[in-house]
């Protein structure tokens, strides 16, 4: 039989079958991380005794060799042979002959696949982690040079109160920096062995499953060869990981759409970053942001469908887990795409400074400050509140804004208004009056870019440590 699990079977399997069930066409992907897990394995059947140290050094030249032939190109998958796992022993054992056999001893695909996972994916958080330190770099280095850039704040797409687009910046900085030591948390269960929990039992043979963690830099070994198998926890935490962080750019996207049309005129996107169109040519599209947009969905799609699909499975393992990986491959690829086009397009995206302050001298977003001008006077919050209503009502019947207002005008709707509120509506009076911890004051935004870059020292520390 051409199967290498084929002495039981009195017939070939149909090809459509093979089709069906082959996954060779997406795990290919987990080639070097399928030999890089063999090469500790055979390592340590050589330590234990299991294999004679002579088959270990033959066997590990031929996955060398293997390996080798993969990065070249010079090796053609096949689909009868199913799985990344079966064409690399089938490979090796063209290599070096039937010696080659043995490199299963002691395992099943079931924890070998499992190890892949880990391997690939441990790798993976790590760069990931990376890339949202970039991106994050790159809002500090916009948040700093903005830090006298003030624009309309927004609670329900409506000007709500002045703040600094620095501060507006340094919101997606803490965003992301939850995205971070969430990658960083799941680091810690990514990091453990599956290898040696066979095929959902154990193995007879004297393994030393602590020597493999050893040799291939994990943390630990899982406890119980059932769930060592059968355990995908760590693959939902990272794409629930992932659909928060697409959330998070899905969000930054929609608000540089928005900035950069022509009604907001915020910013403008650096040449590189956009597209035209191919019928009007005044046209300059946002096509990164909108594409980024868009594809969160898949990433979210990604993350259901694997829960869907472990959500009846007895232990241990069950073909339905092949299902684990395509999802998993597509969201590292959409996430790596995206942020690699982010950092560099926030760092060289230009800020509109003036319309930003036009937009701001031309609202009632400094309203709620003459609230708390009257309160300070003695009145109460919600008399405040309807004197502010009102006046508010009457600029706008009159082709005014607050600023605009004589004394008289002010005076008319209650005689606690003196000059100093001239002051109280400057759009920096306005920002700088909220001088609390995290709040938009100028002193306040130069504290958080400071502790940013502290979190960011800590981030480049933990990076230098897992790569």
């Amino acid at each position: 039989m051409s199967k290498l699990w084929g002495g039981r079977f009195t017939k070939q399997t149909n090809h459509l079958v093979d089709e069906y069930t082959a996954s060779i066409g997406f795990d290919q992907k987990l080639a070097e991380e399928d030999i890089q897990g063999s090469l500790a394995h055979v390592t340590m059947l050589g330590k234990c005794g299991i294999l004679p140290q002579e088959d270990v050094e033959t066997i590990k030249d031929g996955l060398n060799k293997v390996l080798d032939k993969i990065r070249k190109g010079e090796i053609e998958f096949s689909v009868s042979d199913e799985d990344i796992h079966m064409n690399v022993e089938k490979n090796l054992i063209a290599e070096i002959g039937p010696v080659g056999g043995k490199l299963h001893t002691g395992r099943s695909r079931n924890d070998q696949v499992a190890t892949d996972m880990h391997l690939y994916l441990r790798k993976r958080v790590v760069e990931l982690s990376g890339m949202l330190y970039e991106l994050q770099k790159a809002l500090i280095g916009q948040a700093r040079d903005n830090l006298d850039t003030i624009i309309p704040g927004y609670t329900h797409l409506q000007r709500a109160q002045p703040i600094l687009f620095a501060h507006h910046l340094m919101a997606y900085v803490s965003m992301f920096q939850r995205d971070i030591e969430r990658l960083m948390d799941s680091y810690k269960r990514i990091n453990v062995l599956p290898l040696g929990a066979g095929a959902l039992a154990g193995t007879t043979f004297p393994i030393d499953r602590h020597f493999v963690a050893e040799q291939l830099q994990f943390d630990r070994v899982y406890e119980n060869s059932l769930d060592a198998v059968s355990d995908r926890d760590f693959i939902l935490e990272f794409l629930s990981h992932a659909s928060i962080i697409m959330m998070h750019l899905s969000r930054l996207s929609e608000e540089l759409v928005l900035w950069s049309s022509t009604e907001f005129n915020f910013i403008e996107l650096d040449d590189a970053f956009c597209t035209g169109s191919s019928i009007m040519p005044q046209k300059k599209n946002p096509d990164v942001p909108e594409l980024v947009r868009g594809k969160t969905g898949r990433v979210y799609g990604n993350l259901m469908g694997l829960l869907t699909v472990l959500k009846s499975l007895p232990l241990a393992y069950n073909k339905d887990m092949q299902e684990d990986k395509e999802g998993m491959f597509d969201t590292v690829a959409t996430l790596e795409g995206a942020l690699q086009l982010f950092a560099p397009m926030i760092a060289t995206m230009k800020v509109n400074k003036p319309r930003m302050r036009e937009a701001v001298n031309k609202d009632f977003s400094n309203a709620t400050d003459i609230a708390d001008f009257l309160v300070g006077k003695g009145l109460p919050f919600r008399q405040a509140h309807e004197v502010i209503g009102k006046t508010v009502l009457y600029c706008i019947q009159n082709g005014k804004y607050l600023l605009d207002l004589t004394m008289d005008e002010f005076k008319q709707f209650s005689p606690l208004f003196d000059d100093a509120i001239y002051e109280v509506l400057q759009p920096e009076t306005v920002v700088n009056a909220r001088n609390v911890y995290g709040g938009t004051a100028t002193d306040q935004v130069a504290d958080a870019i400071k502790r940013s870059e502290v979190l960011l020292q800590m981030t480049e520390q933990w990076l230098e440590e897992h790569q």
